[in-house]
């Protein structure tokens, strides 16, 4: 996800009604670094979830592509670095469909991650946790949604 520029969101901003200024003020501060990503998807993004959804994929399979294949250690390290990207979109969104669909394709993306995480104990733990969490998390939706995000979880 690419931020606006600052003349880009004083635009926005200038459109929207002071008690909308308020709640987007009020959820920002809670963040510090990620500031402008968070006001980009606040004011730009927050309409079109899916949109957003695949904007963050695209973003995923090119952390995948670049990942340094050297060493097992820098497999690890870059894994956990797509992973925390993942999360903090996650995070942005707050909506607990976004986050299965982006932690499962996550999931996804790692089993067929070549060199296979068989032979990495490490990242082999971490792909066996996600999954658990995301049955967690799944128990917690709709029932029609469950189903939908069973069926994809039981493919990995």
């Amino acid at each position: 996800m690419k931020s606006a520029t600052v003349r880009e969101l004083k635009k926005e901003l200038q459109e929207r009604s002071p008690k909308e200024i308020l709640e987007l003020c009020l959820r920002l501060s809670r963040f510090k670094k990620e500031n402008k990503e968070l006001l980009t998807y606040l004011l730009f993004e927050i309409e079109d979830e899916e949109g957003y959804i695949e904007s963050v994929k695209e973003e995923i399979d090119e952390k995948f592509d670049r990942v340094n294949r050297k060493s097992p250690y820098f497999v690890k390290k870059s894994i956990r670095s797509i992973l925390n990207l993942t999360k903090k979109y996650i995070r942005y969104s707050q909506n607990k469909e976004t986050e299965l669909e982006l932690l499962l394709y996550f999931c996804h993306k790692l089993k067929y991650f070549q060199p296979s995480i068989k032979y990495n104990r490490k990242v082999l733990t971490l792909y066996n946790r996600l999954k658990e969490d995301c049955r967690k998390k799944i128990g917690l939706l709709h029932e029609d949604l469950q189903y939908d995000f069973i069926r994809e979880l039981e493919r990995l």
